[in-house]
């Protein structure tokens, strides 16, 4: 039998020939050292000149593509392609990994740069998205990241200069990217007339924040900021693709072949045109250029590197070359010498030499060559072509012989016979060709025969026979010369192969995997001398098999280096190199052999890291050494944990059950019960699966998990404590070196760690999200700071966390088979141990990878456990065959006997080691496992007397050993708990049944105990009173599932799982009668009551027999159900038997006979039941779950007091109900213990413990049952039932509009006005009638006969100099956004300042000089505030802002941390709320912000924001959340409150975990939306409701409310941290008691009202912030108010409009003033010089448009009602008022002369009154024929022509007041305006953008100079263009600021200012001009 294991020999890769230059740029450097590195295939190489040595970096498994150097020039980061790509940074001296860079990109991995000090690295991924990432790449960790650009990036560069600043370059754009907080704010290079806009390849950044750049057509492009400078035309012929900064200067090397080398001013120095030189070359392409001093390194796209030294640039050294283009196949090898001979697609045919690692000769072919072949003398060399020809050539000076082409298709093989006289060509003919060597190569022979292409061949060593593979699979034989086919195969028995190359055959089986027939091996040689076999295949993978090997799936040794198809692979003459080539990457590797006894020496030569194996993955085949696999173990390695139904998933299966429950929801369901019960001691541990998850805490208690439970008990009292945190099996455990913290690991499918403190009980990390499955080992540093873990997925992942803060550091695939340990090394953190199936692995942190070795030992045992020894390099390991492994490094040095059978646990001491194992022996050893000091045996004999249960079996497996407090404490697989005192003496503290499922449960008539049955063949009896223990135990033949006491507690029946029971003494476990009458399992047994008559058995065939007990007979048997039996039940008579079967099927029978009864189900319920354990049943409808698809109630079970009824169920719940559950869905309080389904759950005899058996979890729970009334426990224990109350949350207006408003993001806005037609810049013009005389418009002669063209406009300051406007400077905003948004008015600076927001402006206001500042880098509108209460960080602002799609990118969502002060932005926070931020608020250090999404999940998010990290993220709720604010003690509790939900978060770690406020504990009380948050002392919370109460809780329960704290909605809460008093604002109508603001004592019991002085019928405050002294209100009314505590004085400081849009904008004709007309039905007068507003007047109605007559004395309001109204400035009386019109008035205006009033309204009319016939405002005429709405009106200046601009995109002219349209455009040309306030018109052309297709130019004004047009747009731009515009998309100035939608703009009287109004934010914006200077 051939040896089954992989051989001993092995390769080493010594060269490799070639370089990456196509596709890649920028690849090539200096190390510090003075080495070269670049990269090729999967390899990245360090090339020493000097020395001509190479070294290799494997650490990637695919295509490395992109390459950057470390500032120090000693690491390197190498990036790859793949479908999971990383990146790795690496030492160039060292070769080995430093860190790993993954999980962000896919595709593969583009460009990289590090910055200025080498900290941060950044990354282009090759997605769709071509996504930009920077990392902190020593920690592994990603700092931010963000779309790129939707073409591809070429290159990108930090600025070095700048810090967090970077440049990006590629398809047709430059970018110019900012790092704030975690993100990347981009902005394009603007390329304006400088230059054409185009490609561009490469960049560099120099000072002043100038950057150089290469295009693609050879010009380099100068930046200065993000604009084009100026460009070196022609720097090069063609695109420049590399660019390198130094010292000196730069160098660039494109296309064209040439480097040129320029000073730092870019000057240029000198040119070296390398096609020029010897070496050279036409069409040589550089694709690197590196420049250190005087020496040049040069990439070029055919593979070359050339070194040019600077002041001998005509000689450069060809110091590499490879192939190019085109894929490689040919290899040969010569026969004599260390020659190898490649030959490609290129054409080209090279020999290497492999003792000088370098080409020696090369020659060009017509054609690309597919294979090659030596001749036996060495003398001829054959070539085989693609085209089907072949050519010969002597070696020695590549001559040709001959040129023969018989062939269409090309050869593929070619071989000399090894007698030298025939050549044998295979070609894709599916034919061989035999040619005569000496006969001049002419054609002796065919072989025929095969059905597909010719793959491989090898000849005979005599060389009569030829044997050939082909495509299709099949090998065929053939006789020499002729090429007769060989079908009889004996006479091929005795035939010697020369050579074997055929990947088919007995003798090479072995490479095949064991179940696949896939062709993806494309080349094989044997060395028959060391009887290996090299294989090259299309995974880039290089193996070594023992020759020959036989059997399928032989082991083997891997190789990683070549990236992808490896093309060919053979040896060297002399066995001493195997040669690998690869198909697309061109390459040449050459491998070392070193044989076995080379090997032995070779071992202290550290193996070459890769992050696969290189010794390969042991494959399953039928090892014959193998050893028995242990049962135990083998049953373990085949647990799952798969769940069918997880717990994450049940809200969305509750969500998918909504429709059920809507209908129900209706009716009113069952209250949930008042008492409820608290575990309170628990039978079991979980030894039959899990090891070393038992140890002593601190204070001596011992800590252990079963179920979903972590205990801790108290062996002195004998009590246990739990940490309830997890909610599903738990799998592992471990324990802080302090031994106060312990860390628990759980299934589930995103499974999660829990580490928590063994005193409170309370978690202090939840790492989750990681694993998949399940977690199954973890351990702790011995600092304690890190943790491991390591998950249950296929690829058993391992972890390394900083569990405190609850980041990943590292993660690494473990191994495909089960990993039992992890191990973290105590001296050196980075490094650690697992071990597992077949599985031994050293690893150590690199970043965010791992990097791992195999143990080396020959074969690798299943470990069952391993610790560290005395010093950092020991290990030792125990196996499952009862060895101890002791490791040195990674090597072992040898092994000790210790136990029979496997090793399952073992500690390290002091002073040596204890193990335990399955043979039941404790083991104490010395430090070097020498002598074995002392053993103890786990035995009954030695069982001390105080122990709390019985020993089942002598020796039971061991599977956890701990020591401490002088004990060693053992747990066991039985489920049992020991302590062994060092002298010998053993008490059993804990114990619970062992594997199998438990089901049986019966609770003792009268007295505390309880009996259980399980399938581990058990009944057990137990003590439930305080002493807790196992009383007795007795085995049965079979697992049993039921069992029952009889009614005097004298006899137990058991029924067993073979259809038999037995009567038993319950005091002695002796039989008392026993009867087998069915074959299935009895499922269920009961005795009737009083006397215990009867006993009825119910068993899975669907039968019930009923017993007489005292004759033992059978007397009865019921029939007539259908499947098989769950629950029995008698009634208090004895004569009814209650059925319910696993149909859901419910029956009644009469006993003792067994006659079915049909009972309906009014009278089911007046039948008096002795007990009640059914499912089934009018009166327990309510317990079965909306889910009930997925999940079966298993047991119930009803209280003796007939008041509670327990149940269990699949999911691991114990649920109570209060009976009868009518009615579905009835509410509950459910716990969460057990892990799996529960199976039974029994109430004791006095109701007051509760006793469960879980099936899975082995265990037996006790609850102590808690009635009602009784208030003092905590409730935290039970969740509240999970179904949303049916009561709706309340309503309010306001609350629903804020709940329901969609925000429109800028961005995508669309138009606001309901316009029709063409656009006018998609308008095609007709032409003037000069212009079809052909005078261009323009150039008019300078002498014209015609009158010269009168102004456009008529101007005011005709005797100044005009000067254009170069600016606008925002000066004063008015508006505040108090309608939907909330808590956003904050006092600053001890109350001298104030900040709110409006639009997208961040204001704040000082309150003395009433002068704004503005905060305006958001791109969208804010919509939350906060500001940092932490003296440490003074001014401190978070605003969040609306967004689209949370995609990082620059219209993302974002938050930013701002200084009010400064303006300075400290940080940006981009987040994946899509929709929008609506609420932030600051933790107590100020170091934590909360933020809260408008997405539909509402996202709540943890940011350490001055480092831009995430630090937590959640799901908030299914419905809007208004508010989520951290208590101002805590960094880690907040609360979040919205439509019906009020939640209490803790920040665990990275983990956000949450309670519901729970309700119950006060009558009546329901869920309400919730609308505000306030903090009181000691835990308590305030909420404010839609109703008007406050609700008040401690931690998450309900204690208090006040009722109706203000009559309507609380919107707003503040908590002064400085004495507590708390702040709210309501909306309430003003009475003498009350207002909508009242201050409260802390404890919201006392208050005091005040009144808002605002005149409003009803009063809504919004945002509350108190001072000294003052309080700051801002209401739903735009105003911020400040009121006086002592005297209540109010003093409004800021007003605005309170609804939108604000339609009607007018400046007063000479003053700083100007009006507006909005949608709330007020028209306000506002002063700029004093910044306030001076008047309103309220209308009525919302008014639409405004306008001042000439002299600014009137004032005409134009109404939506289609009214309109005049008013007298000075008294603000009505002058007239008329209603012409049904539809709003659009624009009213007063001519120039002051005698008529235009009227323009929807009614697509436009009406003229005459002022002077005084106020009946009789109409005059009116303007007809107008195609659609009327926009904007203009009058000429002397008053006898008005312009109209129309919703049809049409501008029309009409006579005044005749209202006869002007169509005649010369007439119209020579007009002159009095204002100009219209967007269309050939004047205005150019104000229409590019993007202007869904949206819209709203508004224009011309300045009164006639020389600027300023305009309002959709998008919430003002714009700034010269005047007038009739070029399209002409060039501007943009000012942001306002929300979506501009309405109005204007200019006031000498163009000082400019004003324009807002549609959605309801705000004014005031700009200063800045002209322009003489």
């Amino acid at each position: 039998m051939a040896d089954r294991t992989a051989p001993n020999c092995h390769l080493r890769l010594e060269w490799v020939y070639g370089y990456r230059g196509h596709q890649c740029r920028n690849n090539l450097y200096y190390t510090a050292a003075k080495e070269i590195v670049y990269f090729v295939a999967g390899v990245g190489v360090v090339y020493n000149t000097r020395e001509h040595k190479q070294k290799f970096y494997l650490g990637h498994n695919d295509d490395v593509i992109s390459l950057a150097l470390h500032p120090e020039r000693v690491l390197v980061a190498t990036g790859q392609v793949g479908k999971e790509p990383y990146i790795c940074v690496w030492d160039s001296y060292t070769v080995q990994t430093v860190s790993i860079l993954k999980d962000v990109h896919t595709h593969g991995i583009a460009c990289l740069a590090f910055d200025l000090e080498g900290q941060c690295l950044v990354s282009v991924g090759l997605d769709s998205k071509n996504t930009i990432c920077v990392w902190d790449w020593r920690r592994g960790k990603v700092l931010a990241a963000a779309p790129g650009h939707t073409d591809r990036i070429f290159d990108i560069s930090w600025d070095l200069y700048q810090p967090s600043k970077l440049v990006s370059c590629g398809v047709k754009h430059i970018k110019f990217w900012s790092l704030c907080g975690n993100a990347l704010t981009p902005k394009r290079g603007v390329f304006g007339k400088t230059g054409d806009l185009q490609t561009i390849l490469c960049l560099a950044c120099a000072k002043d924040e100038v950057t150089y750049s290469g295009a693609l057509n050879g010009d380099i492009y100068v930046w200065k900021g993000i604009n084009l400078m100026r460009t070196v035309q022609g720097a090069h012929g063609s695109g420049i693709f590399s660019m390198n900064a130094c010292e000196e200067g730069f160098a660039t090397g494109g296309r064209d072949g040439c480097v040129r080398l320029w000073d730092l001013n870019f000057k240029p120095i000198t040119v070296i045109d390398l096609r020029e030189t010897d070496q050279g070359y036409k069409g040589l392409s550089v694709r690197s250029v590196c420049w250190r001093g005087d020496h040049i390194l040069v990439g070029t796209q055919d593979s070359e590197i050339f070194e040019v030294v600077v002041h001998d640039r005509n000689k450069p050294f060809l110091i590499m070359q490879g192939h190019c283009e085109g894929e490689l196949w040919a290899l040969a090898v010569h026969p004599t010498k260390p020659l190898a001979i490649t030959g490609s697609d290129d054409r080209s045919v090279r020999i290497w030499s492999l003792i000088d690692h370098a080409l020696i000769a090369r020659c060009n072919m017509e054609e690309p060559i597919r294979c090659a072949a030596v001749s036996t003398d060495g003398i001829h060399l054959a070539l085989g072509m693609k085209d089907g020809s072949f050519t010969v050539l002597r070696v020695r000076d590549m001559t040709e012989v001959v040129h023969i082409k018989d062939r269409k298709e090309a050869i593929h093989e070619l071989k000399y016979s090894p007698d030298g006289a025939h050549l044998a060509v295979g070609s894709n003919d599916n034919s061989v060709d035999i040619y005569g060597v000496v006969q001049r190569y002419k054609k002796v022979g065919e072989c025929i025969g095969s059905s597909s292409f010719i793959t491989h061949m090898d000849w005979s060593t005599d060389s009569k026979y030829l044997q050939i593979n082909d495509g299709s699979g099949r090998r065929l034989f053939f006789r020499m010369p002729s090429g007769k086919e060989v079908t009889n195969r004996e006479e091929l028995k005795l035939v010697q192969w020369a050579s074997w190359t055929c990947v088919l055959g007995p003798e090479v089986n072995g490479i095949w995997p064991k179940y696949s027939d896939i062709n993806d091996i494309n080349s094989v040689d044997a060395n028959f001398n060391n009887q290996v076999l090299v294989t090259a295949d299309d995974y880039g993978l290089v193996k070594l098999l023992r020759y020959p090997c036989v059997k399928k799936g032989a082991k083997f040794k891997k190789y990683l280096g070549h990236s992808a198809h490896i093309t060919n692979a053979r040896w060297s003459h002399d066995y001493q190199w195997v040669i690998t080539i690869g198909g697309a990457d061109h390459s040449v590797f050459q491998w070392k052999f070193v044989p076995e006894r080379k090997s032995k020496e070779a071992l202290h030569i550290a193996p070459q890291e890769t992050l696969a194996d290189s010794n390969s993955e042991e494959s399953d085949s039928d090892q014959s050494d193998v050893p028995e696999m242990d049962s135990e173990i083998e049953q373990e390695t085949q647990l799952t944990y798969r769940r069918q139904v997880y717990k994450e998933d049940l809200p969305q299966l509750k969500e998918q059950c909504k429709e059920k429950q809507r209908v129900t929801a209706m009716k009113k369901r069952e209250r949930a019960p008042g008492s409820g019960v608290k575990l309170h001691f628990v039978h079991g541990y979980r030894g039959y699966d899990c090891r070393s998850n038992l140890f002593y805490t601190q204070t001596g208690e011992i800590v252990y998990h079963v179920a979903a439970v972590g205990i801790v008990y108290n062996r002195q009292q004998n009590t246990q404590r739990f940490y309830m945190g997890h909610d599903d099996d738990i799998l592992c455990l471990a324990i802080h070196p302090l031994k106060d913290f312990v860390a628990t690991g759980q299934v589930g499918r995103e499974s999660s760690i829990h580490i928590w403190d063994t005193e409170t009980l309370k978690p202090m990390s939840v790492l989750k999200g990681f694993h998949q499955l399940g977690v199954c080992a973890l351990d702790f540093s011995a600092d304690g700071k890190r943790l491991a873990s390591v998950g249950l997925d296929d690829n058993h992942t391992i972890m390394l966390w900083d569990w405190r803060k609850g980041e990943k550091l590292s993660a690494m695939r473990g191994s495909k088979d089960k990993i039992f340990v992890v191990k973290i090394n105590p001296y050196l953190p980075d490094k650690l141990i697992t071990a597992g199936v077949k599985h031994m692995k050293f690893w150590h942190k690199a970043g965010g990878g791992l990097i791992g070795r195999k143990g080396n030992m020959g074969k690798t045992e299943t470990m069952m456990c391993a610790v560290y020894g005395w010093s950092e390099e020991m290990v030792f390991s125990g196996t499952c065959t009862g060895d101890i492994c002791i490791w040195r490094d990674m090597f072992l040095i040898k092994t000790v006997k210790a136990h029979d059978g496997p090793v399952f646990s073992m500690h390290a001491l002091e002073k040596g080691f204890v193990t335990g194992g399955k043979d039941g022996i404790v083991a104490l050893w010395d430090d070097t496992f020498e002598r074995c000091l002392k053993t103890y045996a786990i035995k009954r004999a030695v069982l001390a007397p105080g122990s709390k249960g019985l020993l089942l079996e002598d020796n039971p497996s061991i599977r956890a050993i701990s020591l401490g407090h002088g004990h060693i404490l053992v747990g066991t697989k039985n489920g049992e708990i020991l302590e062994v005192d060092k002298s010998g003496p053993i008490t059993l503290l804990v114990q619970g049944h062992m594997e199998g499922e438990v089901w049986g449960l019966a609770t003792h008539p009268h007295l505390p105990l309880c009996a259980t049955v399980s399938d581990d063949k058990t009944l057990r009896i137990w003590d439930l009173s305080p002493s807790h223990c196992m009383l007795a135990v007795r085995k049965l033949r079979k697992g049993s599932r039921c069992c029952c006491f009889s009614p005097d507690g004298k006899a137990l029946a058991v029924g067993l799982n073979d259809g038999s029971f037995l009567i038993v003494n319950a005091d002695t476990l002796e039989d008392l009668v026993s009867f087998h009458h069915r074959k299935d399992i009895i499922s269920d047994i009961r005795f009737s009551p009083g006397a215990g008559k009867y006993l009825a058995v119910a068993s899975g065939d669907t039968f019930v027999d009923i017993y007489n007990v005292m004759s033992s007979k059978r007397v009865g048997v019921c029939k007539g159900c259908l499947n098989y039996i769950t629950h029995l039940d008698w009634d208090k008579r004895g004569k009814l038997l209650q059925v319910n079967t696993g149909a859901k099927e419910q029956f009644f029978f009469e006993a003792p006979r067994g006659k079915r009864q049909t009972i309906p189900a009014t009278e089911v319920e007046k039948i008096d039941w002795s007990t009640w354990t059914c499912v089934l049943g009018t009166s327990v409808e309510g317990i079965w779950p909306v889910i009930s698809e997925v999940t079966e109630v298993t047991a119930a079970c009803l209280s003796n007091d007939r008041k509670v009824l327990a149940t269990g169920d699949d999911l691991g719940y114990v649920k109570l109900f209060r009976y009868p559950v009518k009615g579905k869905y009835a509410k509950f309080k459910r716990y969460v213990a057990h892990s799996t389904h529960v199976t039974n759950v029994r109430w004791t005899h006095d109701d007051s413990l509760l006793v469960t058996v879980g099936g899975g979890d082995t265990c037996l729970m006790i609850w102590a049952h808690e009635p009602e009334g009784h208030r003092e426990f905590k409730l935290c224990d039970s969740e509240e039932s999970d179904i949303e109350s049916e009561d709706d949350g309340g309503y309010d207006s306001d609350v629903t509009r804020e709940n329901e408003i969609n925000y429109t993001i800028k961005a995508l806005s669309t138009n606001m006005r309901p316009m029709t037609g063409v656009k006018p810049h998609l308008q095609l013009k007709e032409p003037s009638v000069d212009e079809r005389q052909g005078v261009v418009r323009g150039s008019r002669p300078p002498v014209s006969r015609a009158l010269p063209q009168p102004e456009k406009l008529q101007t005011n300051n005709v005797g100044k100099k005009k000067r254009p406007i170069e600016d606008l400077v925002l000066e004063l905003v008015f508006g505040y956004r108090g309608n939907d948004c909330r808590n956003n008015v904050h006092y600053l600076n001890e109350g001298a300042d104030i900040i709110y927001h409006t639009a997208s402006v961040g204001i704040v206001l000082n309150l003395t000089t009433s002068c704004q500042s503005f905060y305006v880098e958001h791109s969208d509108d804010i919509l939350c505030l906060t500001i940092n209460q932490h003296p440490k960080f003074p001014n401190v602002v978070a605003t969040g802002q609306v967004g689209d799609t949370g995609d990082m990118s620059a219209t993302s969502p974002s938050i930013h941390v701002w200084d009010a002060m400064t303006k300075q932005t400290l940080s940006v926070l981009r987040c994946f709320h899509s929709g929008g931020v609506c609420s932030v608020s600051f933790s107590a250090t100020g170091k934590l912000l909360l933020s809260v999404g408008l997405d539909p999940e509402h996202t709540i998010t943890i940011w350490k924001w001055q480092e831009g990290a995430k630090v937590a993220s959640w799901i908030g709720h299914t419905q809007r959340i208004f508010v989520a604010e951290f208590r101002p003690d805590s960094d880690t509790h907040f609360v979040s409150v919205g439509i019906k939900h009020v939640r209490f978060w803790t920040l665990a770690g990275r983990a956000l975990l949450s309670k519901k406020g729970v309700l119950s504990s006060i009558e009546d009380a329901r869920m309400q939306t919730m609308l505000s948050i306030a903090f009181g002392a000691n835990n308590l919370t305030f909420t404010g409701t839609i109703s008007g109460d406050v609700c008040v809780w401690k931690e998450h329960i309900l204690v208090r409310i006040v009722a109706k704290a203000h009559t309507g909605p609380v919107f707003t809460m503040y908590t002064t941290l400085r004495d507590g008093l708390i702040v709210t604002g309501g909306k309430e109508r003003p009475s003498k008691e009350g207002g909508a603001l009242k201050l409260w004592d802390q404890e919201l019991k006392r208050c005091r009202a005040f009144r808002l002085e605002t005149g409003q019928i009803i009063d809504c405050v919004r945002s509350v912030c108190r001072g000294k002294g003052k309080i700051l209100v801002g209401t739903r009314n735009a105003e911020i108010i400040e009121v006086g505590e002592k005297n209540a004085a109010c003093n409004i400081l800021v007003n605005g409009h309170m609804d939108g849009p604000i339609w009607g904008l007018a400046t007063h004709p000479s003053r700083d003033v100007f009006l507006s007309a909005a949608e709330d039905g007020t028209v306000r007068l506002w002063d700029i010089p004093e910044k306030k507003m001076l008047n309103k007047v309220n209308l009525g109605h919302p008014a639409r448009a405004i306008g001042y007559s000439p002299e600014g004395d009137m004032v005409a309001i134009g109404m939506k009602n289609g009214e309109f109204i005049i008013l007298l400035v000075t008294s603000l009386k009505i002058w007239g008022k008329k209603r012409d019109r049904r539809s709003p008035i659009q624009d009213i205006r007063f001519s120039p002369n002051s005698r008529y009033l235009a009227v323009g309204s929807t009614e697509s009319a436009v009406d003229f009154y005459d002022l002077t016939l005084g106020p009946q405002l009789n109409r005059i005429n009116s303007c007809r024929d107008i195609p659609s709405f009327v926009m904007q009106m203009d009058f000429s200046a002397d008053s006898t022509y008005v312009q109209i601009s129309t919703g049809a995109y049409k501008r029309l002219v009409y006579e005044v007041p005749s209202g006869k349209q002007i169509t005649e455009q010369s007439h119209i040309d020579r007009i002159t305006w009095a204002t100009w306030t219209s967007v269309l018109g050939d004047e205005v052309v150019g104000i229409w953008s590019r993007n202007t297709d869904k949206a819209d130019v709203t508004c224009a004004c011309v300045s009164h100079s006639g020389l600027n047009i300023v305009t309002g747009d959709d998008f919430g731009m003002v714009k700034l263009f010269d005047f007038p515009c009739p070029e399209k998309f002409a060039k501007h100035k943009r000012f942001l600021g306002h929300a979506a939608h501009l309405t109005n703009v204007r200019f006031t009287n000498g163009d000082h200012f400019v004003v324009s109004a807002g549609g959605d934010d309801r705000s004014l914006f005031v700009w200063r001009c800045v002209h322009m200077p003489h």
